[in-house]
């Protein structure tokens, strides 16, 4: 039973799942931070490729 704890205790193979659920997180948080201005930017983009097309279609 305590060589069972001793090497429970040394066994640092865990870490790393601990740290990839915190870059997880860390992604998570930056994608529910810029989600709204990205969409933004992303709708103002197609917006002016359509009033492009539309002015463009229209012989103007």
């Amino acid at each position: 039973m305590k060589q069972f704890i001793l090497n429970l205790l040394r066994d640092d193979e865990g870490a790393s799942g601990i740290e990839y659920a915190l870059v997880a997180a860390m992604v998570a948080i930056a994608l529910v931070a810029f989600v709204d201005p990205i969409s933004t930017a992303i709708s103002n983009i197609f917006t002016s490729i359509e009033s492009k097309l539309t002015s463009a279609g229209s012989g103007s």
